[in-house]
């Protein structure tokens, strides 16, 4: 194996002999020179070196040369080594892009570290993780097996995501791989604690957690202040993931005080969770008390067209003195602009609404074009392509733009999540059934009993009944629903997409996040 090779630039060289022998009994090469002009020509010829060692105070251009390197190698390390601990100067370090900060003197320990860092840092990490998640991968298996209630849930939840992130930064497909397995056996686990549980929960008969139709009276409304205004932002489709995803980005502006969650209703879809958050009712009652602002999913029109007075009468019913609103849904570029020019002026409501589109239009993007199922071909895509969105959006551009003119409180809220779809069950059912890839409601059903929670009287999951023998099917862990015409073909087109509608715990257990600005 070739010597790693490493530029040492000092004037004081000679005084460094000791850290110099470490470093070559360590097995490192190191090329040294004595002023910032020497070690810009050796960066120029020889670009095999890895890591610069630049002092910050010999003769020569100084900061200067940190700057020519990089412009030369816009990718090698450098780490800066000084005597000066002026605040400026390491401002002016850091904001060079250096990638790592000495103090002379130096010790050999020190070094031995920044090299690993640099050098090694993904390897170390690597198996770190490795180490670290097969430790953790028994107890997380009894976990998954042990009748957990839905709290815990959302702890198992929680910490399958939290692995994946750590796997990403890793690159450990090894891992990737078993613990994808393991996030299968989760979810079959929660399918079936969802089938033992929901219509328990939505009749009240058993204690329940937070749903769709509970999230703004029991989260939202009571941290409304009459003092601090409120936006509230629902990403639609962001799963716990995605948000974490995002979190590094939103935290360089906000701080965040609470991180929550809320069960999705079934369907696990915008027409029936994102109406029942708005209304604070589930789908069945806003049926019954406002018959005008609901359509069944047989019936021609958007589903989604009322949420603004759904949420007016809401907040009637709920506040003695109704509170100042506004509400704002962002679905294509003009209205994106429009939120940026005006969001300042929504604060001098109590409470701003936005609901953001995005996310909902990439997973149905990635479905059918083909450059973006390559872009997002899994989950790590999945999120690398959210995390992107929303740093270069104008949803994001707007919020850092009022941040720095009002005091406010952030809340970020969505309607449900997504899964990655990859086993198909057979379905048969007749020209009313719907054509949604993880549920579907129809009469005379022919399915798979296995593959998914059939409720044959609506009613019972809050739900309208399109007619009296409607039934509602939903798609249990991974599944995804294909009529037997065309079956190969539509298998291999729906194969490995994110879709919505059933039961996983991507599409159901939402985060809540509450922030304040900086």
């Amino acid at each position: 194996m070739d010597k790693i090779k490493i530029l040492w630039a000092d004037d004081e060289i000679d005084l460094l002999k000791p850290q110099l022998l470490f470093l070559e009994k360590k097995g490192y090469e190191v090329i040294t020179v004595t002023s910032g002009y020497d070690a810009v020509d050796v960066c120029k010829e020889d670009k095999n070196i890895e890591v610069v060692f630049l002092d910050e105070s010999m003769p020569g251009p100084g900061l200067e040369t940190l700057e020519k390197i990089k412009q030369l190698q816009p990718t090698l390390p450098i780490v800066m080594v000084t005597k000066n601990e002026a605040e400026d100067v390491m401002e002016s370090a850091l904001g060079a892009e250096i990638t790592d900060y000495l103090i002379k003197p130096v010790k050999p320990t020190q070094l031995l570290l920044t090299l690993k860092k640099i050098i090694d840092n993904k390897r170390l990490i690597r198996e770190k993780t490795n180490m670290d998640y097969q430790q953790e991968f028994r107890q997380l298996m009894m976990e998954i097996n042990s009748g957990l209630d839905f709290e815990q849930w959302v702890e198992v939840y929680r910490k399958i995501i939290n692995w994946e992130l750590k796997i990403d930064q890793s690159d450990s497909t090894e891992m990737w791989d078993i613990l994808s397995m393991q996030k299968q056996e989760a979810n079959a686990a929660f399918s079936r604690f969802i089938e033992r549980n929901y219509l328990d929960w939505i009749a009240g008969t058993e204690a329940a957690p937070v749903m769709s139709n509970g999230l703004l009276l029991q989260r939202v409304f009571p941290r409304l202040s009459k003092d601090k205004p409120t936006i509230v932002v629902l990403l639609d489709n962001l799963r716990y993931d995605q948000w974490k995803a995002i979190e590094p980005i939103i935290s360089e502006v906000f701080r965040v005080v609470e991180e929550d969650y809320f069960y999705s209703i079934l369907p696990t879809t915008t027409q029936y969770s994102r109406n029942a958050i708005f209304a604070g009712m589930m789908p069945l009652d806003i049926q019954k008390r406002f018959p005008d602002w609901w359509l069944n999913d047989n019936e021609k029109g958007g589903k989604n067209q009322y949420e603004e007075e759904l949420l007016d009468q809401q907040i009637r019913r709920v506040f003695r003195t109704p509170i100042k609103f506004s509400y704002h849904k962002v679905t294509n570029v003009a209205h994106a602009k429009e939120l940026q020019n005006n969001l300042i002026n929504y604060l001098n409501n109590e409470l701003t609404v936005v609901v953001y589109n995005f996310i909902d239009m990439l997973s149905h993007a990635r479905t059918e074009m083909e450059v973006l199922k390559e872009l997002a071909g899994d989950e790590k895509a999945y999120r690398s392509l959210t995390r992107s969105w929303f740093s270069n959006s104008p949803l994001w551009a707007s919020l850092q733009s009022v941040a720095e003119q009002r005091d406010f409180q952030l809340i970020f809220i969505t309607d449900h999540g997504t899964i990655r779809v990859n086993t198909p069950s057979r379905v048969i059912g007749d020209r009313e059934t719907t054509t949604n890839l993880r549920y579907k409601v129809g009469r005379n059903l022919q399915y798979e009993q296995g593959d998914v929670l059939a409720i044959k009287d609506p009613h019972k999951a809050g739900l309208p009944r399109p007619n009296i023998s409607s039934t509602f099917i939903f798609a249990k862990e991974d599944i995804f629903f294909l009529y037997p015409n065309n079956y190969n073909h539509y298998h291999n087109y729906y194969k490995n997409t994110f879709q919505h509608g059933g039961i996983s715990l991507e599409e159901m257990i939402c985060p809540i996040v509450f922030m304040e600005k900086k």
